[in-house]
């Protein structure tokens, strides 16, 4: 009976800690009118994304007109596939320059050869740090990969070459092979002395004798010049690329 007293006597204070319906704060009314599709409250990034538009926003749309300050896209440029040549037409550069380096008969070149550079003039010899494969003594090579060509007061260069990155490699630019001729005779092939080397690990006995002869091509420009105008045109037009 006591515990039912008590019981008795805790919901009498609930019941007057209540208060009325009517003390109670009032909510706020709810409405359902959606006030998303009025052109005065939609924001321009909104009206121009093209979601749920009424007909008002497609004629604010429609009347919309970018600010003189807006930067205009630009068109899209189309990328160069000869990545070899600089350019396979006369330039005006070219054209007026050209004379005068020819003018010049002592010239010098960088050349590339199995994509390295080395700067070479005529009856240079050129010892390759590599054994070219399948040449022999006696061989003569037309060397055409250049990019620069110079002379005591003129220089022609290729374009800048552009880094490689991880989804694209290095792309190098190359002198049109017409403006110039390079032929190289290998001389002979060189060997040098024999290699030991002595290869170990820690705490045991044996020692393991690795040996090595590297051997080399040893190259002498026979031939480096220049084309004149007349005769660089003359190419041209007989490959029907003259502009």
């Amino acid at each position: 009976m006591a515990f039912l007293a008590r019981t008795a006597r805790s919901a009498l204070r609930e019941t007057r800690s209540l208060r009325p319906a009517s003390l109670l704060p009032r909510a706020a009314p709810i409405t359902t009118q959606s006030h998303a599709l009025e052109t005065g409250n939609v924001a321009d990034p909104l009206i121009q994304s093209g979601q749920r538009v009424s007909s008002d926003l497609k004629d604010k749309v429609q009347s919309h007109k970018l600010s003189p300050s807006a930067p205009r896209p630009s068109p899209p440029s189309t990328p160069n596939t000869r990545h070899d040549i600089v350019s396979s037409h006369l330039t005006p550069s070219i054209r007026t320059l050209l004379p005068l380096l020819h003018s010049q008969p002592a010239h010098y070149m960088t050349l590339h050869i199995h994509g390295r550079p080395y700067l070479l003039t005529r009856g240079d010899t050129l010892r390759l740090p590599f054994l070219m494969p399948d040449v022999k003594p006696g061989d003569v090579l037309r060397l055409n990969r250049a990019t620069h060509i110079g002379s005591r007061d003129y220089t022609l260069k290729a374009a800048e070459p552009v880094k490689g990155t991880a989804d694209a490699p290095k792309k190098v630019f190359y002198l049109d092979e017409r403006l110039f001729t390079v032929r190289a005779r290998v001389v002979g092939i060189e060997t040098e002395p024999m290699r030991v080397e002595e290869k170990t690990k820690r705490r045991q006995r044996h020692t393991k004798h690795v040996y090595s002869k590297m051997r080399f091509t040893v190259l002498k420009i026979s031939e480096l010049e220049v084309k004149s105008l007349e005769e660089y045109e003359r190419v041209l037009a007989e490959e029907g690329d003259l502009s």
